[in-house]
């Protein structure tokens, strides 16, 4: 199944790994890279030291072509987008941000880049500037989906600009991927699917309940780290929403922000007056959540743990491996695009 991403991209499969922190790590990453698709680590909860290890773990484990991403806004992330242009990473994915430096940068070493955007102001400005490819984030997804579903969302999208675009958020299955293609996408990325298979580092009591909950049992609110998130319900979640913004505990948090990302704490707390009472209040929303996500997905501690997860979790009942997931994808999907074209006829 070819499409415009897998010729950019030098893939077999239209098929891309979302990256999660703490879960996009550079096992999962080869994987899905093995298997014919895109990898993608995930560097927000990285230092820029550990950014450059991770790469070159990712290489020891395959010869594929591969992604990185960085989240602009967080700290450290401008940082670790300069770490992966300094190591010639295929394809580096963007969010939150201007990212014409990262364009320019790896176009000049023959990179590709991805712009994460939930909204057409940013779509068309990531494609003026010369961005490769869109990855289209939509109501469905885990974690920063926008406020419209995939179903229109994509398709917008696809109308407003030339670049391809990767649909994200409520794609699981052939299914999605076929319905993706007839939306205009040129291929699918996938978070909550990939985060439950063998090789993805999630923690096992966070993989069974991700096949225990069903598609509305999500939230999607502002109050848990500032942006619009969608969220696994749980006491814990449902807990951190009623909470809000707790600034006692995000100086606490903040503190193993800073070690975590191997930075004083001085900088990070000094960087964030400085921008400005919005984005310190934002950022003091993201310390909390940092520590939740950490707690979920590494620890697996359920009662103070918050997931970022999709509505496809419902659609999400076995723990396979990462190859059998894209093999069944690609095969569901062809066997559904040959009966459509029955239907046509």
């Amino acid at each position: 199944m070819q499409t415009r991403i897998t010729q950019l991209f030098g893939i077999r499969h239209p098929i891309c790994l979302s990256g999660m922190s703490w879960v996009s790590v550079p096992r999962l990453v080869a994987a899905v890279s093995n298997a014919g698709g895109l990898g993608i680590l995930a560097t927000g909860s990285l230092s820029s030291r550990q950014t450059r290890a991770a790469v070159a773990e990712i290489r020891s484990l395959t010869d594929k072509p591969f992604g990185a991403n960085a989240t602009l806004f967080f700290p450290g992330g401008r940082d670790n987008a300069a770490v992966l242009l300094e190591e010639q990473v295929p394809v580096i994915n963007f969010s939150m941000g201007k990212g014409d430096w990262i364009v320019e940068a790896a176009h000049r070493y023959g990179g590709k880049v991805i712009a994460t955007v939930t909204n057409l102001v940013h779509a068309r400005a990531a494609a003026a500037y010369g961005t490769d490819a869109l990855l289209v984030t939509g109501h469905e997804a885990a974690g920063h989906g926008g406020e419209v579903t995939s179903l229109v969302l994509i398709p917008t999208m696809v109308d407003a600009v030339q670049i391809p675009v990767i649909a994200a958020g409520g794609f699981a299955d052939g299914r999605g991927l076929v319905a993706a293609l007839a939306l205009g996408a040129e291929g699918i990325a996938m978070g909550t699917r990939f985060a439950t298979t063998q090789e993805s580092p999630l923690h096992q009591r966070f993989k069974e309940l991700c096949r225990e909950k069903k598609s509305d049992d999500t939230i999607y609110s502002p109050r848990f780290d500032g942006i619009p998130c969608r969220i696994m319900r749980t006491p814990a979640a449902v807990r951190a929403v009623r909470r809000g913004l707790d600034l006692k505990r995000a100086v606490f948090n903040g503190r193993e922000v800073a070690r975590l990302l191997e930075m004083p704490y001085l900088r990070l707390a000094l960087g964030a007056l400085a921008s400005g009472w919005r984005k310190t209040r934002q950022l003091a929303h993201m310390a909390n959540a940092f520590k939740a996500f950490r707690l979920a997905t590494v620890e697996g501690d359920v009662e103070r743990g918050v997931l970022p997860v999709g509505q496809v979790t419902g659609l999400i009942s076995d723990l396979p491996t990462v190859a059998q997931v894209i093999d069944s994808t690609v095969a569901e999907a062809e066997r559904i695009a040959a009966c459509l074209g029955h239907l046509a006829g």
